[in-house]
């Protein structure tokens, strides 16, 4: 079973689902950074929130530039639309469709009534005579044609009934060909109507087409018998009973294209585009700029602007991840250390998001929102965490974020995010003292009074903009820096940084462990103490972090602390307790003191990289003394498990000379003569013996490093091992030769 520290077991690349489990691996971890943030950056920042319009009267002065955060539209005035409306109604002539069925159809009506009338029998006596006037009237009543009594009798005899027939069969032959429609039909119509006949369709006069008066016109002319009061009756009575319009209305054609007439009247005056300029600085306000202006108002006002819903959301989250995703393929290329560390890019996000949530509370707090967008924090904090370089990009991701948002286009607030932020990333370059928050104040505060004073300029701000947006921006660098102080522990902890500050702190003397080993194992802990002194010095010479070093020796040895007497530093003259002990059991004692180290740091939540010194400082070299007592009893054992240091191998710059370090300076404290030469000679066969071990094979350090940690050991060893003359004292040395050299004792 794998157990805690086994490398990752390899994904076969002929497993279901390997490649893609394979890509996630790699690339997870920062699409899941960019896709929350960027839905983060939506819901503080939701596209056209928070953006005040000014509206300034016809003919002033405007005092800022107002650009279009979405696209919108500046509506008419209802009345006019109304208006319009009409207008356009009133243009849609009525339309006319000819039927050319329709003289036939009232010549079948006239024909059928005819036979039904003269099928009814008429006889002379009375009763029999009012019977069959009243089927005359029930028989013209079902073809539509109402008569009076008087009219019945009149249409009795059938020489009169063939008369008026023939007379309205010869009014419609004569006026419908020529178009006539229904009866109240043309009332109140425009001037002209379309006409639709045989697929030709044409326009004409109202007055022109033929109505029911025209109708009756031509009636006139064939009239039976005028002078006849009831004939007339009948006569009327039958022209309309049987009457069947030759021009017909055609409501659903006319309603279409009505309604197509009024689809075209625009209740807007004009569409505004977004990031159009609506107004600029110092220009004069138009009568059309009021009304952009008011209009812009009124949508942000009514939450209108959010009319275009999914579309501008969606919109508006691919573009910040579009951005964000710029971030996450710079450290994926340039600081891929951090990108595969879940727990940076956690804070990281965190980092931005800060920025993201403040971006929003300035917007809805402050007329320069610029100014009071806490960038420097995250800035800052990223710069003491990782590096200056990607707090820059962190700060140009964020401008460049923050800047694309509707409510911050054109007020200059991608300017000051930017110079915050680059200023806050440059202004701690590595945290060495806490005072230096102060000097990131000042940095800050001037960076932004500097932009305000360029804004004033590039924008056109008066005096009083220009000092506001500097008071504000000196606020924020005081609320930016002292959020980054409070954030700072807590980020370090959560990413696993070992910042300069929190070295410093573990270098503290008076900490418990050292407290320890300074009581416990005293031999030790004057060998840790000359060690740091040898790193220190060496790690500097050749760049590396120096404090780190110092720290790492300080702890390299802590595992002595079980069983401190096992090791010859701290055992005095004549009194070795391995000599009672098998040369395997002496090298489990001596080897154990890695793994025992590890278990204090452990308890003591020593940084990750001050244990790397523990666990490095003597690679996976062999355990040379009690090998060679081995080897003296039984010559086949071969040296490797029991009598090896666990490892692994340095990893840094660092580990590789703490444990040059540690061999020289155990090497140097025997030699009787420790003249530079001697010294020198012990330091080049150490490092020539862990060289040919293959001990600094991961180590990134170069043979030109390794020549110039050489020279520092050897001019701080000299030093250190130097002879002293031995004064004749109150005991007496050297008093009773005097002609004698001196004695010499070791300092």
């Amino acid at each position: 079973m794998p157990q805690a520290g086994d490398p990752p077991t390899p994904v076969r690349s002929d497993t279901p689902g390997a490649p893609w489990r394979a890509i996630w691996a790699r690339y997870g971890a920062g699409a899941v950074f960019a896709l929350v943030l960027a839905l983060l950056t939506v819901l503080s920042l939701p596209p056209g929130e928070g953006f005040r319009t000014p509206v300034y009267d016809v003919g002033s002065v405007a005092s800022e530039t107002v650009i279009a955060p979405f696209a919108f539209r500046v509506p008419r005035p209802e009345l006019d639309v109304e208006r319009e409306r009409a207008r356009r109604r009133a243009d849609v002539p009525p339309l006319f469709v000819f039927d050319s069925t329709a003289l036939d159809s009232v010549r079948s009506r006239l024909a059928g009534l005819s036979r039904r009338l003269d099928s009814v029998p008429i006889r002379d006596d009375t009763a029999s005579r009012r019977m069959a006037l009243e089927q005359i009237r029930d028989v013209a009543a079902s073809a539509g044609v109402t008569l009076t009594t008087a009219e019945a009798e009149w249409l009795t005899f059938p020489s009169r009934r063939a008369a008026v027939f023939t007379a309205v069969r010869r009014t419609y032959e004569r006026a419908l060909p020529d178009g006539v429609a229904p009866s109240r039909t043309l009332d109140a119509l425009p001037g002209t109507v379309r006409l639709l006949r045989s697929g030709e369709e044409r326009s004409v006069a109202t007055d022109a087409v033929q109505s029911w008066s025209d109708v009756l016109r031509v009636a006139r002319s064939v009239h039976p018998d005028p002078a006849s009061t009831v004939a007339d009756g009948a006569f009327q009575h039958l022209l309309a009973g049987v009457f069947v319009p030759s021009l017909r209305f055609d409501s659903v054609t006319t309603a279409q294209r009505r309604d197509d007439a009024l689809a075209t009247v625009q209740p807007w005056r004009f569409e505004v585009r977004s990031g159009e300029k609506i107004i600029g600085a110092h220009e004069v306000v138009r009568e059309e700029d009021r009304a952009r202006l008011e209009a812009l108002r009124d949508v942000i006002g009514t939450g209108a602007a959010d009319s275009g819903g999914a579309r501008r959301v969606l919109g508006a989250f691919l573009l910040d991840l579009a951005v964000l995703s710029i971030f996450v393929i710079t450290l994926a290329f340039y600081r891929p250390e951090i990108y595969a560390r879940p727990r940076a890019l956690l804070v990281l996000g965190a980092s931005i998001a800060v920025v993201l949530l403040g971006a929003g509370l300035a917007l809805r707090g402050s007329e320069v929102p610029g100014a009071l967008i806490p960038v420097g924090a995250a800035a800052l904090l990223i710069s003491i965490l990782f590096d200056s370089r990607i707090a820059l990009v962190c700060a140009l991701v964020l401008a460049v974020l923050v800047g694309v948002q509707p409510a911050f286009r054109g007020g200059g607030t991608l300017f000051f995010v930017l110079v915050g932020g680059a200023a806050a990333a440059f202004s701690v370059r590595r945290l060495e003292r806490r005072t230096q928050f102060v000097s990131s104040i000042l940095a800050l505060a001037g960076a932004y009074v500097v932009a305000a004073l360029i804004a004033s300029l590039a924008f056109g701000w008066s005096s009083g903009e220009m000092l506001q947006a500097a008071m504000f921006g000196g606020m924020n660098a005081v609320v930016s820096v002292a959020l980054a102080m409070a954030l700072h522990p807590a980020a370090e902890e959560v990413c696993g940084v070992d910042t300069y500050l929190k070295l410093l702190e573990w270098s503290d003397l008076n900490r418990p462990l050292l407290r320890r080993l300074a009581v416990e194992a005293p031999g030790t802990w004057a060998h840790t103490l000359s060690m740091a002194n040898l790193v220190e010095a060496a790690t500097q010479a050749v760049g590396a972090n120096a404090l780190l070093a110092r720290v790492g020796a300080y702890y390299h040895d802590i595992g002595k602390l079980d069983k401190p007497e096992y090791f010859v530093e701290n055992q005095p003259r004549g009194r070795n307790p391995h000599d009672k002990l098998k040369p395997a059991a002496s090298a489990a004692i001596i080897r154990n003191h890695v793994r025992e180290g590890l278990t204090l740091a452990a308890e003591s939540k020593v940084p990750l990289s001050v244990r790397a010194f523990i666990a490095e400082h003597h690679g996976t070299g062999p355990i040379t003394y009690f090998l060679e007592k081995a080897r003296e009893r039984d010559a086949t054992i071969a040296g490797h498990g029991e009598f090896s240091y666990p490892g692994p191998r340095p990893q840094s710059i660092e580990t590789a000379i703490c444990m040059l370090a540690d061999g020289v300076e155990a090497a140097t404290r025997v030699l009787p003569d420790p003249t530079p030469a001697r010294v020198r000679e012990v330091v080049e066969t150490i490092t020539r013996s862990r060289i040919e071990q293959g001990q600094l094979r991961d180590a990134p350090i170069t043979m030109q490093q390794l020549e110039v940690v050489k020279s520092e050991f050897v001019r701080i060893l000299s030093a250190m091992r130097h002879t002293r003359i031995a004064y004749p004292g109150p005991d007496g040395i050297g008093a009773d030769r005097p002609n004698s050299p001196p004695v010499l004792a070791p300092s």
